[in-house]
């Protein structure tokens, strides 16, 4: 193997440029010559393909977003498209792929490694924390911290005005990051798709707190299936009607920023072991970090495979929140 390239798709996350410089400055350490795809499959398929170096990639480990730009492209889900997009790798001499990004990445990785067996080592970069086969997926850690910081000046208001607030995390359709977010935050009651909520529950807990606490934080999981944080709170309000709230939705501030030094150590990791994969004859595979030590495991795995979250961290949300759902 004498060529490979690397590009970055789906959801942006803070890290990805520190998993591209780790890929680049790995490939060349090893003699590999290193293309960047640009725009994801949508720039695979358009031949948007150029050669980097090692200055290609400096100053970038603490920029947030990716300098490889990101897309989702419709057209690779077609047998026409993916066929455009090997020409295009052909062309180039490309021999194999390192692929960052989520399940829906993994998914067209997955199929097009099928199809034609270019090998490919996928990183997972994605705020969700949602792939299997990993402690932690890269930006999961810098939206957290995102998160906290907003939900903290939140928590300043609702003291002063005796309020609830509804404070909306992303996450798609897993807890991970409301989690999280629920117990360093110090909320009250943390509403994650991974648990039944209990509207009546939650409406009991504030109409009894009433003369002991007035003010309430509490984090709702986007994909909660009681619905968005606003729909929740409308639902409460129904069963505590003297209840004085405000819905805060933090929407696409937690996918920006500069990544967390744990962000940008997990990228690095995951971007030498990926390439250093490739290099080892590993294919159709996601590099992972597990107590701190890489591990692989097929694409199939990582998107089908469910990756609950640790019960006691659940529990221990409860007991310090003083409330369950």
């Amino acid at each position: 193997m004498k060529k490979i390239a690397v590009f970055t798709s789906g959801g942006d996350a803070p890290g990805m440029n520190a998993a591209v410089r780790s890929v680049v400055r790995t490939a060349l350490y090893n003699n590999l010559e290193i293309f960047g795809i640009y725009r994801g499959y949508s720039g695979m398929i358009r031949g948007e393909i150029e050669q980097l170096h090692s200055k290609s990639v400096s100053n970038i480990i603490q920029e947030g977003g990716t300098i490889l730009k990101s897309a989702r492209s419709e057209q690779f889900r077609t047998n026409e498209g993916r066929k455009m997009a090997f020409d295009q790798l052909t062309k180039h001499g490309v021999e194999g792929i390192v692929a960052i990004g989520g399940d829906g990445t993994f998914t067209g990785a997955n199929i097009f490694f099928e199809e034609y067996g270019i090998p490919t080592i996928g990183i997972p970069g994605t705020i969700d924390n949602d792939l299997y086969g990993t402690d932690f997926t890269i930006g999961y850690d810098t939206a957290v911290n995102t998160a906290l910081e907003a939900i903290d000046k939140i928590r300043d208001t609702a003291d002063s005005h005796d309020r609830a607030f509804f404070i909306e995390v992303m996450g798609r359709n897993s807890g991970y990051i409301a989690t999280s977010c629920g117990i360093g935050g110090g909320a009250e009651i943390t509403i994650i798709p991974e648990t039944k909520t209990s509207i009546e529950g939650i409406a009991s807990l504030i109409t009894k707190g009433k003369k002991s606490k007035r003010s309430y934080i509490i984090v709702v999981a986007e994909g909660d299936p009681e619905g968005s944080a606003w729909e929740i709170a409308q639902k409460v309000k129904v069963l505590a009607p003297n209840m004085k709230h405000r819905v805060t939705t933090l929407g696409h501030i937690q996918r920006g920023g500069r990544p967390t030094a744990m962000d940008r150590l997990l990228a690095s990791q995951m971007g030498m072991g990926a390439v250093e994969a490739l290099i080892e004859g590993k294919q159709n595979m996601m590099a992972g970090v597990i107590n701190g030590e890489l591990k692989y495991t097929p694409l199939s795995e990582a998107i089908k495979k469910a990756k609950p979250i640790n019960p006691n961290l659940i529990r221990l949300g409860e007991i310090l929140g003083g409330a369950t759902k």
